[in-house]
C-alpha cells in the first residue's frame, strides 16, 4: 500500500506514532480542534462528504488513496472557511496522494477549448491517455 494509512487487520498499525501524526485522520484531528465547536459532522457536511465516510477516515478504518482530490480540496476549503489554516499539499500528503499541480482557470479554459476542437475519436484517445497518466502518477 502506497499511502500512509492504516488498514484494518495490519499488525501494529495504530502503535506507529510517525505513520499517525502524517497521516489524514491525524491532520484532520488537528484541524478539527483547531476549529472551536466544529465537528466531525459539520466538516462531513459542508464539504460534502458522507459523515460514516469521513469518520471511517478519521478512525483509520478506511483507506485515503483512493479519496476523489475534490474531497481533499473541499475540505481544505472548509478549514479556510472556518479560520483554520491549512493547504492542499497537506491534505495530499497526508491521504498519500501525488500533489496535483496548480489548476487555474485559464489552463482549465484552454484545455477545454483544445478538447472540443478535436475530432471524437480523438477525444477519446486524449481520455485514455490523461487517465493513464493519473494511474502513473498515483504509483510513483
Amino acid at each position: 500500500m502506497t499511502n500512509q494509512q492504516s488498514h484494518p487487520g495490519a499488525p501494529d498499525s495504530g502503535d506507529d506514532p510517525t505513520r499517525r501524526e502524517a497521516d489524514l485522520a491525524a491532520l484532520l484531528e488537528r484541524l478539527l480542534a483547531g476549529a472551536p465547536g466544529r465537528t466531525q459532522k459539520d466538516l462531513a457536511t459542508e464539504a460534502g462528504i458522507s459523515y460514516p465516510t469521513l469518520n471511517a477516515w478519521m478512525n483509520r478504518t478506511r483507506g485515503t488513496s483512493r479519496i476523489d482530490p475534490e474531497k481533499l480540496r473541499a475540505m481544505v476549503e472548509v478549514f479556510r472557511h472556518w479560520g483554520v489554516p491549512t493547504t492542499p499539499r497537506e491534505f495530499f500528503e497526508a491521504a498519500g496522494r501525488p500533489i496535483p499541480g496548480p489548476s487555474g482557470d485559464e489552463r482549465e479554459a484552454r484545455l477545454l477549448k483544445l478538447y472540443r476542437q478535436l475530432p471524437e475519436s480523438r477525444q477519446r484517445a486524449l481520455l485514455k491517455d490523461a487517465e493513464a497518466m493519473l494511474q502513473i502518477s498515483r504509483i510513483t
